[in-house]
């Protein structure tokens, strides 16, 4: 009765903290001891959930701490059976009652036992009690990742992006999965461990699929807008469901993105080999090279990272220079007494000259600063927005080839007819008809130049909404991500063994293979942080969080292909194992090459397009159970 009491009372006060007054607090802390003292438990913990508790910035965690208090009790619900009909070798007990004799079943009877985790977790032999163990334990997972990624969003507040963003955002990333792969391979001897092993790559062949196909797929739904001239109007969606007319649009980067993510299956192809060419005697030294190369390409994916930025910031300036040209271009073409290109489809000299002088305004036959500047600031960019003084700056260094800071006729000659060669290009107007169609000619470049900024995907122009602002308290953020990451790394790392235990169990008891579990049921777990925050940006339907979306996942998948593989082919090879793996690494580089070059060459994806996302999912389960099991490539 006193338990009951005390255990309600612990229950109420972790659920309502702020409604008890100090006296039922003492109350409470009075009859949580007790029911300590009767459950046996050490103080001590008692002690350390009334330290948690006592923090305001801890309470947020009661629901966690509520679920290892349980887990920790239940620890000690575990008894030995007993035998009526004692043998000699039996360790014989009194009943107490009837002066009998029961005797406790020796260690090579218990055949339905089972090993606990570090000795004191949780374990069952049933089908019911393992799903129970792997809900639970899938959720602390969530909860781990769920941390790293906040730790990782407010350190990347505070420091920015380069380094940060670069080396620890994709690790951190990638934790909870690197961890459940490591310890799938570090658990017993050679022969468990081969066995084990199965649950690692179910979990990083699932992760990889199931980013690329289903939380792909929803993204695309999610995030859809309508589609004019083939790309997303942002915030503007009017046609449903149209398989062609909707869809979302992503920048440049994203393309890359998918690229680097189809070159990181490399190192699959390359410790497939062997078994490709059937072949028994190069599998370790396979192993070896492939463990080499994912650890190099993991190393230069993090220093692209580092630099992405700058290079994203060069080739953005880069767009804005070129939509400066086609706006000048076009200007001078509306203001040409003749036209720019003659019956030939070379640059007129003659009306260049003319435009020069309508430029001169002093007339003194060469172009100041100032009045290029007056040229440019009497443009309408459309929306384009760039320095003024920084565009005048990058056309007199195309013009300006004697550095006198002015720009004479001859000069200025030069330069427009090398921009206008530059914008003809391969599809520029040649032929004795050239000269009508130069207006045509210089609106397509126009269009063309518009367009590639517009994927590079400049967030200056009202387009990002997060606008960055200045950090009230950094040393308390800083603080705040560092215990957010290493309470999330902390509790990945001590969870994980037993989720795979319990993976293993579940398998034993039903029968079903432990790599479809892991296959189907970790994912969830340790992508539903990323999932949910992926479709919470694609639901804000616009070009720059559609772009941030899709990278975000292929960022995932390709931490998974080297990282993840990494830890995966280090096991194998350190521990001696067998790599027969055929069939999932069938089913990653089907994925990967088919998501991966489909968003490398395009960045506009019709709503149609999530059909194929969605259809390989169970395309690949399929493909695995028919190759492995009649085909018997396992």
């Amino acid at each position: 009765k006193r338990l009951l009491c005390s255990s309600s009372f612990f229950s109420v006060f972790v659920t309502y903290p702020r409604k008890l007054p100090h006296t039922t607090y003492t109350h409470i802390r009075h009859k949580t001891y007790l029911s300590a003292i009767i459950l046996k438990a050490p103080t001590t913990y008692i002690y350390i959930v009334e330290l948690l508790l006592s923090f305001e910035s801890i309470m947020r965690l009661r629901s966690l701490i509520s679920l290892l208090f349980l887990l920790f009790l239940t620890s000690s619900a575990y008894a030995r059976l007993v035998s009526v009909r004692p043998s000699s070798t039996d360790l014989i007990i009194s009943d107490g009652i009837n002066g009998g004799n029961l005797a406790l079943v020796s260690a090579e009877e218990k055949e339905e036992a089972c090993e606990q985790t570090y000795g004191f977790m949780p374990c069952t032999k049933t089908a019911l009690g393992n799903v129970f163990l792997i809900l639970v334990y899938g959720f602390l997972m969530f909860t781990a990742a769920t941390y790293l990624s906040a730790g990782s969003e407010l350190l990347l507040e505070i420091l920015g992006p380069g380094i940060v963003g670069g080396l620890f955002l994709p690790m951190l990333g990638a934790l909870p999965d690197a961890m459940l792969i490591m310890v799938s391979g570090l658990s017993g001897d050679a022969a468990t461990a081969q066995t084990q092993v199965s649950v690692g790559m179910g979990l990083l062949a699932g992760s990889t699929v199931m980013l690329l196909t289903v939380i792909w797929g929803t993204c695309t739904v999610v995030g859809k807008c309508d589609l004019r001239d083939n790309i997303a109007v942002n915030n503007q969606d009017t046609k449903g469901f149209h398989l062609k007319d909707s869809g979302v649009t992503v920048d440049v980067w994203t393309s890359y993105a998918a690229r680097i993510m189809a070159i990181s299956v490399i190192p699959f192809i390359i410790v497939q080999l062997p078994q490709m060419l059937d072949s028994t005697s190069g599998r370790h030294l396979a192993v070896l090279v492939a463990l080499i190369l994912s650890v190099v390409m993991l190393i230069s994916y993090c220093v692209y990272q580092v630099f992405q930025p700058w290079i994203q910031r060069r080739r953005l300036a880069f767009a804005k220079h070129k939509h400066v040209i086609s706006g000048i271009l076009k200007h001078l073409k509306q203001h040409a007494l003749g036209r720019l290109l003659d019956d030939e489809g070379q640059p007129d000299e003659h009306v260049i000259r003319k435009l020069f002088e309508t430029i001169d305004a002093n007339k003194d036959g060469h172009l100041s600063a100032a009045e290029l500047k007056a040229l440019i600031i009497g443009i309408s960019f459309e929306d384009i927005d760039f320095d003024k003084d920084d565009a005048v700056g990058k056309v007199l260094q195309d013009f300006d080839k004697t550095l006198d800071e002015q720009v004479d006729q001859e000069e200025f000659v030069r330069g427009i007819k090398h921009w206008l060669i530059q914008a003809m290009g391969a599809a520029g107007p040649s032929g004795p008809d050239a000269g009508p169609r130069t207006m045509k000619f210089l609106d397509h470049f126009h269009v063309q130049t518009k367009r590639e900024h517009a994927l590079l995907g400049d967030n200056e122009n009202g387009e990002n909404d997060e606008e960055s602002g200045e950090v009230a308290d950094p040393k308390w953020i800083t603080i705040k991500a560092a215990l957010l990451l290493l309470l999330g790394a902390a509790i990945a790392a001590a969870f994980a063994d037993p989720l795979v235990d319990t993976v293993n169990n579940f398998s034993a008891a039903t029968g079903i293979p432990s790599f479809f579990i892991s296959f189907i049921a970790l994912p969830l777990a340790t992508n539903s942080s990323e999932a949910v925050s992926a479709i919470i940006f694609a639901s804000r339907k616009k070009i720059r969080t559609a772009s941030l979306t899709f990278s975000e996942l292929c960022g995932g998948v390709t931490m998974n292909n080297i990282l993840c593989l990494s830890v995966f082919l280090a096991i194998v090879y350190l521990r001696g194992l067998t790599w027969n793996f055929s069939s999932e690494v069938l089913v990653i580089l089907i994925v990967c090459l088919v998501m991966g070059g489909f968003a490398s060459f395009r960045t506009t994806y019709p709503l149609w397009t999530c059909f194929i996302a969605y259809l390989l999912y169970p395309f690949s389960l399929g493909l695995v159970y028919i190759l492995d099991y009649w085909f018997g490539w396992s």
